[in-house]
């Protein structure tokens, strides 16, 4: 009885630490585990409500879709941000909002544009900055960011690609109130999301599953150790480890 009551207790425990991480995120983080598609996008519930939607461009053609209903006056934050991985220095996707009311513009051919929409492209900028996320301690290159005044009411698409058809992980945000919330495992998922792309990987889907064999590179970091902690989402893993040790001891007892 007094160990089940203790297991208890550390189960809350470990979900009560993953809650206070992710509260401590800027945005609602995701992950693109499957292709993101015309047919299939990604569906944002609130485009007022931060959300980070960690993605990959897997294939040169390849480009993804992310969705949102926006009301006429709603204004909606775009932006995009590239985790700083070896061989994303010169990575700029090129990101464009298709919906009513907004003006009609030229897109490329593989780029799925619904009827009777028009279209604001948001090229990359020519110069970029970069920041350190303290949190999951990642640092990223700055790209496009603009608020955009909704014209009129109705469904909205938001499509990524880049021009050059290079291949690599970006982060899409959608919104600016911050509130709790995302993917519990993203600690885990961020590890396996933190590797360079190359022609087999498959957004965080394969990089779970893959062979730990293939070459990595740490996120860059601001005065933090190289010793294996400064990864990412290590705090956490380790406290659910620290969690999960004691409540086996608990329970041996």
């Amino acid at each position: 009885m007094r160990s089940g009551f203790v297991m208890f207790v550390m189960l809350l425990t470990s979900l009560a630490l993953i809650a206070l991480a992710m509260q401590a995120l800027a945005h609602q983080p995701f992950f693109e585990d499957a292709d993101i598609t015309p047919d299939n996008p990604w569906q944002i519930k609130d485009p007022t409500i931060s959300t980070a939607v960690y993605s990959t461009l897997e294939t040169p053609e390849d480009v993804d879709y992310i969705s949102f209903n926006g009301s006429k006056g709603e204004v909606v934050l775009l932006s995009i941000t590239i985790p700083q991985i070896s061989g994303q220095e010169n990575f700029t996707p090129t990101m464009a909002l298709m919906g009513p009311g907004l003006p009609d513009g030229n897109l490329p051919a593989r780029v799925v544009r619904p009827m009777d929409t028009g279209v604001l492209v948001l090229p990359p900028p020519v110069n970029a900055t970069a920041f350190f996320e303290p949190f999951s301690r990642t640092s990223y290159w700055t790209r496009q960011e603009q608020n955009v005044t909704m014209p009129a009411s109705g469904r909205y698409l938001v499509a990524v690609w880049d021009e050059q058809g290079m291949l690599g992980r970006y982060v899409l945000v959608i919104g600016y109130m911050e509130v709790a919330g995302g993917d519990l495992l993203f600690p885990i998922k961020m590890r396996s999301y933190w590797t360079p792309v190359n022609s087999s990987s498959r957004g965080v889907q394969a990089a779970n599953g893959a062979n730990s064999s293939s070459s990595t590179s740490q996120p860059t970091q601001r005065s933090a150790p190289s010793d294996g902690k400064s990864l990412p989402g290590f705090e956490v893993a380790m406290a659910l480890v620290c969690i999960s040790a004691a409540a086996y001891l608990a329970r041996a007892r």
